[in-house]
């Protein structure tokens, strides 16, 4: 049997510009809702939408605290939180640790609801995927945008991604074994996946702009011929 060793997974810092959901229980239901003044907002917007309602808006509005330039996020009561480059289960331990002075036993969910990467080329559905639970690899992100097609490149799709300021261009060969241990086998919030044409999408390409003026030539004497016997 062959193995090979996967990249270790990847866990997101918080950084500005993130929108947090933070959802706080306790035994007293009562109090907690004085932490979760978002709950209400959520429940008022699904009573006045049909339940079987769609959306094909690609970036929906979120109820959700924004990670402000400085890193900090304001919540009820505890006021002021710095959560940059931390992980979501450090500031829930954070988060729960302030919370015991006002709540018996509290809990806290956090969620990312930013989380996003595009795909693009020549894959089916080229999209901007929203990913719910934060985590997700290349290949789970081309198997979402329905696979690379046939015209393709797998040896040199490129991966851009942007953090502290820097933009980084890396090229993957999808057919290496060594992927799985490659850095970007986990995809981070606000990557781009870029799938670049092959040589045969080229040619097509190529044939269709040579043949294109000689369609519409042949269409317009027809027109002019037709136009002289009617």
């Amino acid at each position: 049997m062959d193995t090979l060793a996967v990249a270790a997974r990847y866990a997101p810092k918080i950084q500005p510009g993130d929108v947090l959901s933070v959802q706080v229980s306790s035994l007293n239901q009562e109090a907690s809702s004085f932490f979760n003044p978002y709950t209400s907002f959520a429940i008022a917007d699904r009573s006045v939408q049909p339940s079987a309602s769609t959306s094909t808006t690609p970036l929906p509005p979120q109820n959700g605290y924004l990670v402000d330039n400085n890193g900090f996020i304001e919540l009820p009561v505890l006021g002021k939180v710095n959560v940059s480059g931390q992980t979501v289960a450090q500031v829930k331990e954070q988060l729960r640790e302030s919370l015991k002075e006002f709540l018996k036993e509290p809990t806290v969910n956090i969620r990312s609801l930013n989380f996003r990467i595009s795909v693009m080329g020549e894959v089916t559905r080229p999209s901007l995927f929203t990913i719910p639970n934060e985590q997700i690899t290349l290949l789970e992100a081309l198997s979402l945008s329905g696979d690379i097609t046939i015209y393709g490149r797998r040896d040199n799709v490129l991966l851009i991604r942007e953090e502290n300021g820097k933009r980084t261009f890396a090229r993957i060969d999808l057919t290496r074994r060594d992927l799985f241990n490659s850095p970007y086998y986990y995809l981070h919030p606000n990557d781009v996946l870029y799938v670049e044409p092959g040589r045969a999408r080229a040619a097509t390409a190529d044939r269709t702009n040579q043949l294109l003026p000689i369609v519409l030539s042949g269409l317009s004497f027809l027109a002019i011929i037709a136009s002289r016997f009617y």
